[in-house]
């Protein structure tokens, strides 16, 4: 399993931080201009209007990360 610093989230100005304790998220904090942009897409992939329901999206993003080896 790897593994990847990242800086705590009391660390970073309150402006650099994003309310999501998620790890796919925070191992962006190295870079919180990164981070903030991937946590925006993330927002607006599985929780903005679409033809998906949001258990649907759920389901297919268990199933990749699944098929990936990914543990989360």
């Amino acid at each position: 399993m790897a593994f990847i610093r990242y800086v705590s989230p009391d660390a970073l100005a309150p402006a650099e931080r994003v309310d999501d304790p998620d790890h796919i998220i925070q191992i962006h904090s190295v870079h919180p201009a990164v981070m903030r942009g991937h946590h925006g897409l993330y927002r607006e992939l599985m929780h903005q209007p679409g033809p998906l329901t949001r258990r649907e999206r759920e389901l297919i993003a268990v199933r990749v990360s699944g098929l990936n080896g990914c543990h989360y």
